[in-house]
């Protein structure tokens, strides 16, 4: 057999894991080369919303392909784009005014960053300073990495990373260390902006906490006129249980984040959105006071006609109805996953849940634990991929009953396995 070309991201190629080739995928099954059914329990990385191939989406794809594909954005503009900024801005927090159009989440961060500090610039302030939440991950550009948590991920790269300033993650019993942190931050008077994934860090661990917490942080930031970006790039469109994370703590964020389930997971696309007052800063006679920021594929259009596709499937079908469904599901199985020996750490927001496997033996991102787990599943035919010792669902919202219970099924004998061969090892 011929070795692939192809770099996979965060991938060891040296570990000789072998790479499926998937061939087509409906709903949470994708389908593989050599005939087998998988089970997608992470919606292919936290994107695919509605399920894979959901025929409206696919069809506004098709249908935009024979009219226009795609058009520089800078100075000029097109019908998809317009007509997805206005229904954005009926579903997200009532104050967020402008969107700007880019195409990851990492890129979706970057603008945010790049907003804030250009913000304060042009009226004058000298604040720089961007303070972020330990153990947060908001993409793998440079700027994105500055504000993650620092580590095997990004350690190859320090020299290009900026400083920050950074409080700790509010575990259980400890929420007031971490509000308290932040005040003491804001009172410095440098500070431009809090970066924060809201109720929950992903690959940070899947670590939840609640939202009266992030209530606080954000009046401690609105206190001392530090900008609020809130990261709903993974827990956006409906994850958490609600459209938007920010909805269950009441909280207006100056600039979010939004990628990953804006086109129900079909093609990239991403949005910064701002209040009045951000995108005021850079209006301007003077072209120098600008926004210098854009991709050569800014609001493809393509990729507009998919999201106005996802808002019009939640606008028309019982999404939430079916998230609901999954989380009464999901909260009856964990009961079970609880009891099992070496889990800890039984934790669920919304559709998303998260146990921790031997986390005595050290939680790290590249644990022999979450090597084998990975082998385990694949060789079940199901899709999760672990983070480190966290094992975690994130499933389509379209998939079955029985489905779902295959994904538990596999979870709980890939912890007896690994249980197992810790207790003899």
């Amino acid at each position: 057999m011929i070795q692939s070309p192809v770099w996979h991201p965060f991938t060891q190629h040296g570990l000789g894991e072998p790479i499926p080739l998937v061939e087509s995928a409906s709903g949470a099954i994708l389908y593989t080369r050599d005939g087998r059914r998988v089970i997608d329990g992470i919606s292919s990385w936290w994107v695919t919303t509605h399920g894979h191939c959901h025929p409206k989406i696919m069809a506004a794809i098709a249908e935009q392909a024979q009219k226009l594909d795609q058009v520089i954005f800078a100075g000029w503009t097109h019908e998809p784009a317009e007509r997805l900024a206005r229904e954005l801005l009926k579903l997200v927090p009532v104050g967020l005014d402008y969107v700007f159009y880019t195409d990851s989440g990492s890129t979706s961060v970057e603008v945010a960053l790049k907003m804030a500090l250009g913000f304060w610039a042009n009226r004058g302030e000298a604040r720089h300073r961007v303070i972020v939440m330990d153990r947060s991950y908001h993409g793998d550009t440079i700027g994105a990495m500055s504000v993650g948590a620092r580590g095997v991920f990004n350690t190859p790269y320090s020299p290009l990373l900026f400083d920050v300033d950074r409080i700790p993650f509010p575990a259980e019993g400890h929420e007031q260390q971490c509000i308290d942190a932040l005040q003491r931050h804001c009172r410095n008077g440098d500070a431009a902006a809090f970066i924060v994934e809201p109720l929950i860090l992903g690959a940070g661990g899947m670590l939840v906490y609640p939202p009266r917490v992030l209530c606080e942080l954000r009046r401690v930031c609105s206190e001392h006129g530090v900008l609020f970006i809130a990261d709903e790039v993974m827990t956006g469109w409906g994850r958490t249980g609600t459209l938007f994370a920010c909805e269950q703590a009441e909280v207006l964020p100056d600039i979010m984040c939004l990628s990953k389930g804006i086109t129900g997971g079909a093609v990239p696309l991403a949005v910064t959105l701002a209040t009045g007052a951000i995108y005021d800063a850079h209006w301007s006679e003077d072209a120098s006071r600008q926004f210098f920021h854009s991709s050569s594929y800014t609001a493809n259009p393509l990729a507009c006609a998919a999201a106005l596709a996802n808002v019009g499937i939640w606008r028309d079908e019982p999404t939430i109805e079916r998230i609901e469904g999954i989380i009464r599901q999901e909260a009856a199985r964990l009961e079970r996953l609880a009891r099992l020996p070496g889990v800890s750490g039984v934790r669920q927001l919304g559709t998303i849940i998260a146990v921790d496997v031997l986390a005595s033996s050290g939680v790290h991102y590249l644990s022999q634990i979450g090597l084998d787990l990975r082998r385990i599943f694949s060789a079940a035919n199901v899709l999760i991929r672990p983070l480190g010792n966290t094992i975690y669902l994130m499933p389509p919202y379209s998939i079955q009953a029985p489905d779902l219970d295959l994904l538990f099924e596999a979870i709980e004998e890939a912890i007896r396995d690994v249980t197992g061969k810790s207790a003899t090892g």
